[in-house]
């Protein structure tokens, strides 16, 4: 759920620093994506998005065919749902706060992954958690998709630090042919928990049209979805151990324990986000000659949504929202804003795009892509008066991100002399701005009023200027060494704190760092089909600027804890072997992962000595991650049609030493399950149907850093799951395609801190040609 505090959202003013090729688009009010994805090359499209990187790492790959036969895919990020060791923590259809979870990161580790679209930078990098932070999916609709490429830990020089998790490359293509598309879907989910028992419905409609005119091609693309959440908070008080005939008397409390173990009432549910987006989007391309294009890409995200909340508290027929009420014999106070915090409305207006000039074919190839992202209007309104009367205004604030965004800019070289070469050499260079502000208004009308005075604000800048080197050499014919190294410059500047109550005025520092990354990998083909790989990597990840510049409150006053944070040094290793045949693959990765001054929030105190905590971003001494991962692929599977994949993973996640919060030693790195798995089976029954039944599962994991959270199945808790999903596709004609799906068959109730999706039913209609 998007909550908002003076430390939540931080948003930047817009950059105003040059970039070499951006200044092209500088005429529209466009401001770029921010995802990594190569572009295809002038003459042959659908080639995979790597191909002048040449990543020395772990990829698994699925095409547009393959993710439409398996996955009820409503928005793009539901394309990885069955990828190996990957989790999008999407709560909802729609849900523009959906973080990529990997083998040995977590979903509030957002910073820890890259996500591209050809080329251009999808991941927010001005944060590094589940909410503001996470990737800017809704730019990238589910029927631009060619195909999806995930590239596992930092051992590639092309891509800087965040790559520590995983890099995710959509690839969309340019149309070489007129050709277009219509599609409309609708998914029904029916949630039932506590008091909360209710349908909720989501829309979906798609089109795109495209084609070529000699040298110039296009296409335009548009995606609407209209989308209703189940609840994503529940309102909980605590339950008091001694009886009371204090308070108003009511009805309707469920009593349970929280994370934990303490007694408390869950009294309500909010966060019910009744939600419009839409997403535009526009390419053109223009091959200058047979092997040099030039590509412009254009978007716009809106994003409207209406949060409402919901108490279960009667006394006789009126509902009760505040106040001191008696339960079950037990007085209990409940604050103003407990239900009116989770009634919210956003209004959200992003553009982004960016240019892209690539030279294709020869030995020497090459491509720059400059990219532009603007949060150009996102506002949300929150009450401060409790319900039912906030419902109708009433005072509040106003928090706004307006002006956030990030510039990008690559130039990627490659050199090869063809498949006999002894060497094959890539190279090249990048530059990032970002830019945060946060500022937060008093109201008088949260609903429709103007911004009053100006209560919190938080600002500030990063910039990282890299280049980088790689180098694969054939020593034998079966022997491959690929060695490489990126060197980075980064600053954070710009970091300024204001608030009124509690007062805060405070620059702060300046910081810099230098760091050099190198990379090795050496493959090993003994024989025909098998290949394995021994890959180590060491990678900078940088602290973003919302880490740098957070403030908390510790009662009268509000402090920036920390605006010195230093980097995650990670060391990285992976071992795989993989076995190819004709119908198939099998592949056994063994992965290690150490990471020293880890970014985790935690609770320790501000100053030493000190028994109060408080809960902060903080350089952890050591964390480290040991497992391996199965995964496979196997085609026409005992009978003829049938294909199966899957994958299995075990992880050891470990907070190695963490002085400032000594509990935290030994336990398990929050968010991160020991055992996950993923399984689909596919039966295609001739050219026209295929038939998927697909199973996801993970163990419990916990979300506080000295697994004080014992209590899993619960709000706020971190659930095992095991969800079974279902899809049937009919191509009626050559164009037309017709699709019935299921999610989470088996009704399975879990939480991953917010009450995810239960069982849901869909169905798709589709025109292509």
């Amino acid at each position: 759920q998007r909550r908002v505090n003076h430390m939540s959202y931080i948003r930047a003013r817009r950059l105003a620093a040059p970039i070499l090729l951006a200044s092209c688009c500088a005429a529209t009010p466009a401001y770029a994506l921010s995802d990594d994805e190569t572009e295809p090359p002038i003459v042959v499209t659908g080639r995979r998005a790597d191909a002048l990187e040449q990543p020395p790492a772990t990829v698994e790959s699925r095409d547009a065919e393959r993710i439409r036969e398996t996955t009820n895919v409503v928005n793009v990020e539901d394309g990885l749902r069955y990828l190996p060791s990957l989790l999008v923590r999407k709560r909802h259809i729609g849900d523009t706060q959906a973080p990529l979870a990997t083998r040995t990161s977590g979903v509030g580790a957002s910073a820890r992954s890259l996500i591209y679209a050809d080329g251009v930078l999808l991941s927010a990098l001005i944060g590094n958690n589940n909410n503001f932070a996470s990737p800017r999916w809704g730019m990238v609709s589910p029927g631009e998709i060619e195909r999806i490429d995930v590239l596992y830990g930092p051992f590639s020089a092309a891509y800087p630090g965040n790559a520590i998790g995983a890099v995710v490359n959509l690839t969309t293509p340019v149309p070489e042919r007129a050709e277009g598309s219509l599609s409309l879907g609708t998914s029904i989910q029916h949630f039932r928990q506590y008091g909360t028992s209710g349908t909720f419905p989501a829309v979906q409609a798609q089109a795109s049209w495209g084609g070529r005119a000699g040298r110039f091609a296009w296409l335009v693309a548009a995606d609407h979805v209209s989308s209703d959440s189940q609840p994503l908070v529940y309102v909980t008080v605590a339950r008091p151990a001694g009886a009371s005939a204090a308070g108003t008397p009511v009805a309707g409390a469920f009593a349970d324990r929280n994370r934990a173990g303490a007694p408390i009432y869950v009294i309500g549910a909010g966060g019910f986000e009744r939600q419009d987006r839409d997403n535009l989007k526009l390419k053109l391309a223009f091959d200058l000659n047979p092997r040099l294009r030039l590509t412009w890409r254009g978007g716009l995200f809106l994003n409207d949504t209406d949060a409402r909340a919901e108490t279960w508290l009667r006394s006789g027929s009126a509902p009760v929202y505040a106040g001191t009420v008696n339960i079950d014999g037990r007085a209990v106070t409940i604050p103003a804003t407990a239900f009116s915090n989770n009634v919210y409305r956003l209004d959200e207006r992003h553009w982004m795009q960016a240019l892209t000039l690539e030279q294709s074919g020869g030995a020497f190839q090459w491509r720059a892509i400059a990219s532009l992202y603007d949060f150009g209007r996102d506002r949300q309104r929150i009450p401060a008066t409790a319900l039912p009367s906030a419902a109708s205004g009433g005072a509040g604030s106003i928090v706004r991100l307006d002006g956030t965004g990030w510039r990008t800019f690559d130039w990627v070289g490659r050199w090869h002399r063809g498949e006999s070469a002894a060497t094959d050499l890539s190279f090249g260079a990048h530059l990032d701005l970002y830019r945060l502000a946060s500022d937060r208004f008093s109201t008088a009308d949260w609903l429709r009023g103007p911004p009053g005075a100006l209560v919190q604000s938080a600002r500030g800048r990063t910039r990282t200027f890299a280049l980088w080197l790689q180098d694969r050499w054939t020593l034998t014919p079966s022997l491959e060494l690929t060695l490489g190294g990126r060197y980075e410059w980064w600053r954070a500047y710009d970091g300024h704190n204001l608030s009124l109550a509690p007062v805060l005025d405070v620059t702060q520092p300046e910081l810099s760092r230098n760091a050099f990354s190198p990379k090795a990998s050496l493959a090993w083909q003994p024989a025909d089909g098998w290949r394995f790989t021994l890959s180590a990597a060491r990678a900078y990840r940088f602290p973003t600027v919302s880490e740098l510049y957070q403030a908390i409150s510790t009662g009268p006053t509000l402090t920036v804890p920390d605006p010195n944070l230093r980097p995650e040094r990670a060391f990285s290793a992976e071992l795989a072997a993989e076995r190819s045949f004709a119908d198939g693959h099998v592949r056994l990765s063994l992965f290690s992962e150490r990471i020293h001054d880890a970014l985790i929030s935690q609770s320790a105190p501000l100053v030493p000595g000190s028994t109060t905590l408080f809960s902060y971003v903080q350089n952890i001494a050591e964390v480290r991650t040991h497992g391996l991962e199965l995964a496979f692929e196997w085609r026409n599977a005992l009978i003829h049609g049938l294909e199966l994949d899957g994958s299995f993973t075990l992880a050891d996640p470990q907070v190695v030493s963490d002085p400032a919060f000594p509990a935290a030693q030994g336990k398990d790195i929050p968010q991160v399950p020991r055992r996950r798995a993923t399984f689909v089976a596919t039966y295609r029954a001739g050219e026209r149907a295929s038939f998927t039944v697909a199973a996801r599962y993970a163990s419990r994991s916990f979300g506080t850093i000295d697994n004080s959270d014992i209590v899993s199945h619960t709000y706020q808790g971190f659930d095992g799951y095991f969800v079974i999903d279902a899809r049937i596709t009919w191509r009626l004609t050559s164009h037309l395609e017709a699709a019935l799906g299921a999610e989470n068959i088996g009704n399975d109730h879990y939480f991953l801190f917010h009450p995810f999706p239960q069982r849901s039913l869909t169905a798709e209609l589709a025109y292509r040609w």
